[in-house]
């Protein structure tokens, strides 16, 4: 088994920095009572942290497929439960590409070694949240987008 610490710092009111392995530290901020976050909160990292964990294995896959990617962006929303803890019940990752000639079942292939196999954040989540994803690629010298759904 693999052990990893982070440090979490209290700075004022609900403000906190923490850093982990790669000893950059990220500031956290939370709106409870009232207070106006000047920063991402503790949830909202869940979703960031999401994205970029599955972000960087579709990235490395798609490398090794030697896929060429002008652009590559998700949007990673989420539906949380209207009762604390205010969990979040439903996740959506979109997943937006752009390049020549990249094929759908590249992309597809992709992510989905990415969600069943690779991203820890999603293996750990998957069992209590619902989590679905979709995809578009944009041929950059057609214009045409393409967009395909998947669960």
């Amino acid at each position: 088994m693999e052990s990893r610490e982070a440090i979490i710092r209290h700075i004022r009111q609900l403000s906190f920095v923490g850093k982990a392995g790669s000893n950059h530290w990220t500031t956290i901020d939370s709106s409870h009572n009232g207070n106006v976050p000047a920063d991402n909160s503790p949830v909202e990292l869940v979703l960031i942290a999401l994205g970029a964990c599955t972000g960087s294995d579709v990235v490395s896959i798609l490398d090794k497929k030697r896929v060429q990617l002008s652009m590559f962006e998700m949007k990673v929303t989420g539906e949380r439960a209207k009762k604390f803890p205010k969990v979040y019940m439903i996740i959506h990752i979109d997943y937006s590409f752009a390049g020549d000639n990249i094929k759908e079942k590249d992309v597809a292939h992709a992510i989905e070694l990415s969600m069943a196999k690779y991203c820890s954040v999603s293996a750990k989540i998957k069992n209590s949240v619902e989590m679905t994803y979709s995809f578009s690629i944009m041929d950059v010298d057609s214009g045409e987008r393409k967009t395909m759904r998947a669960c």
